[in-house]
């Protein structure tokens, strides 16, 4: 099973006890995964997902909110209905689709604002927003976590209940469907509290435990490899300058200072600066031995040009 998919069973079994909580929950589940239909007398409502477990939740929501049992169907996806028209209509009001005295709402796919006025019904909106069209990527591979609207204006209303808790979602179109979207890890762990998939926060921050620990000694090795390449090619620049030197003018051409560091050099070519400097008599810094081959390339360069002439 997929790391999304295990998100989604966790929450399936995240049940609210209180009657608001699972009206906000269900509510979700039909915005972004219901499908009605009513006429006269006659009345259907089919919430449709590719989940057993989420099918099972939407039973359950159902059949506690409202002490009636809905049908189940498969054939591929889960389709849980509601085919009586009396339970329908007490269905859509109770989530604000339908008003009171049953007119349509003017906004179907946004989330009723009395429907979300405590921050545990938003929470279980979310969740029920992310069980009915959300996805959430490998953490192995990458942080991303979305769910899909139908249109920007219900994605503009799910992203700002999302930024209560996760002050980073955002909102992208991709072809015909708008998305709200988190892409870092620890803004992906809030939105997963903020859900109730409490083991999959854990998975998730042990994972990034992992690839930040990896990341950092990756960095680390980097940066040595940086600085003994540095080294090196600074000893080899040292070495060949010290050499034409030697052979064109002697190294007993050079001050007392710079014929000790010269000499070290060529007797150890792979040693640091600052061992060097603690080999001289008497020692020297690390700036100080530097400041020594400069001077002997300053002077190799001038027999460079000179020989060159």
């Amino acid at each position: 099973m997929s790391f999304s998919g295990e998100v989604k069973d966790e929450l399936a079994k995240q049940f609210c006890q209180s009657r608001h909580c699972q009206l906000a929950e269900l509510a979700a589940l039909i915005h972004f995964a219901g499908k009605i239909t009513a006429g006269e007398g006659r009345g259907r409502l089919a919430v449709v997902t590719e989940h057993a477990s989420i099918a099972r939740k939407c039973y359950t929501l159902i059949k506690d909110a409202f002490s009636y049992a809905p049908g189940i169907m498969q054939q591929g996806n889960y389709s849980v209905i509601v085919e009586e028209e009396e339970h329908v209509l007490r269905i859509l009001k109770a989530v604000k689709l339908l008003e009171v005295n049953g007119m349509a709402s003017r906004t179907p796919n946004l989330v009723d604002e009395r429907l979300i006025r405590r921050s545990c019904c938003m929470r279980a909106y979310i969740r029920g927003a992310f069980l009915a069209s959300g996805s959430m990527s490998d953490p192995q591979k990458s942080y991303h976590l979305e769910i899909v609207c139908s249109d920007r204006v219900q994605a503009n209303q799910l992203r700002d209940i999302m930024r209560i808790f996760v002050p980073d979602t955002k909102v992208v179109q991709r072809k015909k469907y708008f998305i709200c979207y988190i892409k870092e890890g620890a803004q992906i762990v809030d939105a997963l509290n903020v859900m109730g998939a409490y083991s999959a926060l854990m998975n998730l921050e042990n994972v990034r435990i992992v690839k930040e620990m990896r990341n950092s000694v990756n960095r680390k090795v980097n940066c040595e490899t940086a600085n003994i390449n540095k080294t090196v090619s600074a000893a080899v620049r040292q070495l060949e300058d010290i050499r034409l030197i030697q052979e064109l003018r002697g190294l007993s051409s050079l001050s007392d200072n710079l014929q000790q560091v010269a000499g070290l050099r060529l007797k150890y070519p792979d040693m640091p600066l600052k061992e060097l400097g603690e080999a001289l008599d008497p020692p020297v810094g690390k700036s100080g031995v530097n400041h020594r081959f400069r001077k002997i390339s300053e002077i190799a360069e001038q027999l460079r040009r000179s020989n060159y002439d």
